[in-house]
């Protein structure tokens, strides 16, 4: 059956690509773009009242969310999403998705180019030539990176593209990741290897592919860099706070590492404008600004993406790629399954009994038989505080009229 189209009132921050504008319009949305972020932003979802707000690297706080009552879900169109403050939209009940994969390409031919570009110094000899040196000797000298050995921090998308195209140029992989099996590094064509450090220790060249968090921040520290070979290259397209640039700067200066680096720790939150960063001026550093995922191809999938995200919720109330909700049954602490008669207030009798136990419903699963005339209810609950029996429960459930019979499962832990 279908129900209805929700139509929506959709705020979109940033520029989008126009394919996923014209497929959000052409659903019947109402959309509303605008180029603003910060206080500005509040102020502008507060006065518009949209149900879904479209980002890119725009930063959604908890006060942009707390002036949106009417907003249902935050999309970020693209991956990561540290940007946004999803403990305050999960407290909201606010869906936060994301559209991973869809620029892995993209962020993974920098990578690469970032790498072939600090083996032959190709910035550096654009330069010379365009203040009229020549200077074939001193360019002359690159080590070629066929038969080299990359090490990848990772096993997310972007990690395997860059595995994928390593191994079209001839390079050996050797990689780690907390979740990584031996059988998945072979999928891959890579040699796992036991840490970070060992990683760090066995390769020409670092490439640096896990999501930003509390576990990632600093991973690259004064240890890690020490484990480097002298003169390899290091490559950072995800997050800033996953190096420590301290220890960074001590690389550079004492072991020769060179870096190529498409983000840093305080980025400016402009999208032009003048920049301070530290690490821009060292002769061993080459910078692009935060680009990894900014071509046309990938802006055109994850515009799309979070178009058919937007277009699902709105149609089934399902949203896709959501990073802020829970498994119910990891927090169900029971499940009771009752067999009914399928008539108007049989539930919510069920429902009525359960709540005067002190018991929270976490879950509602209904399932109707044919014809109609009885269904099942699955009800996952949490009791954590109550004093009810559970049994004594069960069995005012099964009592009620119009209900065929009422069993009970409770959670069993290990010591």
């Amino acid at each position: 059956f279908f129900f209805g189209f929700q139509h929506m009132k959709i705020f979109i921050a940033e520029k989008m690509a126009a394919c996923g504008v014209a497929a959000l319009e052409a659903a019947g949305h109402h959309i509303i773009s605008k180029a603003v972020s910060g206080d500005t932003l509040r102020e502008a979802v507060a006065a518009e009242a949209p149900g879904v707000l479209v980002v890119r690297s725009t930063k959604v706080t908890a006060a942009i969310i707390d002036a949106c009552p009417t907003l249902e879900m935050i999309v970020r169109a693209g991956a990561g999403f540290d940007t946004i403050d999803v403990a305050k939209a999960s407290e909201k009940g606010i869906y936060v998705c994301n559209c991973p994969g869809k620029n892995a390409a993209a962020v993974a031919e920098l990578a690469m180019g970032l790498m072939l570009a600090l083996d032959r110094l190709i910035a550096d000899n654009v330069v010379d030539a365009r203040q009229g040196r020549w200077n074939k000797a001193k360019y002359s000298k690159a080590r070629g990176i066929a038969g080299k050995t990359l090490g990848i921090i990772g096993q997310g998308n972007i990690a395997k593209e860059v595995i994928a195209r390593a191994k079209g140029m001839d390079m050996k992989v050797v990689m780690w990741s907390r979740s990584l099996t031996p059988e998945g590094a072979a999928a891959l064509g890579a040699t796992p290897m036991a840490s970070v450090l060992d990683v760090c220790a066995n390769a020409d060249i670092v490439s640096l592919h896990v999501a930003a968090n509390k576990d990632t921040k600093g991973l690259a520290n004064r240890a890690f860099f020490e484990a480097m070979r002298p003169g390899a290259l290091f490559i950072n397209t995800t997050r800033g706070s996953v190096v420590d640039e301290e220890a960074l700067k001590w690389a550079l200066d004492h072991k020769g590492i060179r870096a190529g680096l498409d983000v840093f720790e305080h980025e400016p939150a402009a999208k032009e404008g003048e920049c301070a960063i530290p690490l821009a001026s060292h002769p061993n550093v080459y910078i692009t600004h935060h680009i990894g995922a900014s071509t046309d191809q990938a802006q055109d999938v994850t515009a799309l993406e979070a178009a058919r995200i937007i277009n699902k919720y709105a149609a089934v109330q399902i949203a896709d790629n959501c990073v802020n909700t829970e498994d119910s049954e990891a927090l169900h602490t029971g499940v009771m399954t009752v067999r009914h008669l399928n008539k108007v207030g049989v539930l919510a009798a069920i429902l009525e009994e359960i709540r005067g136990a002190g018991w929270n419903v976490s879950d509602v699963n209904l399932i109707m038989f044919c014809g109609g005339q009885a269904a099942s209810a699955r009800i996952g609950f949490t009791r954590q505080g109550s004093t009810a029996d559970p049994k004594k429960v069960q069995s005012a459930v099964q009592a009620l009229g119009d209900v065929l019979a009422a069993t009970l499962q409770e959670a069993h832990h290990a010591d």
